[in-house]
């Protein structure tokens, strides 16, 4: 089972702070930090180690793309804010758990 120690940050591609994304049970996990993103802090630091909450997404890996991200975590957006370590690991395993009906 992947976990939040699996993810690798590296600097956004647009703006600021670090990302991760990872493909689980055919979804997207988009993990973000950094000034202008809804972690804490709200600053632009260089390893996830300095940050101890984050903004996720979620979206299918195939067909449409369609953002799933309010399926697997309370949120009333297409982003999630300030997400703890231990709340994303509860999301990576929803991920890899889920059984479509």
């Amino acid at each position: 089972m992947k976990t939040f120690k699996d993810l690798e940050f590296e600097p956004r591609q647009w703006g600021d702070g670090i990302g991760a994304h990872i493909e689980l049970g055919g979804f997207v996990l988009s993990v973000q930090a950094g000034e202008s993103i809804y972690s804490t802090p709200r600053e632009n630091l260089t390893t996830a180690d300095e940050y101890s909450a984050f903004e996720i997404a979620v979206w299918e890996a195939e067909g449409e793309q369609k953002w799933v991200t309010r399926d697997f975590i309370e949120t009333n957006d297409d982003v999630a804010g300030w997400v703890t370590r231990e709340e994303i690991d509860r999301v990576m395993f929803l991920l890899q758990t889920f059984k479509s009906e």
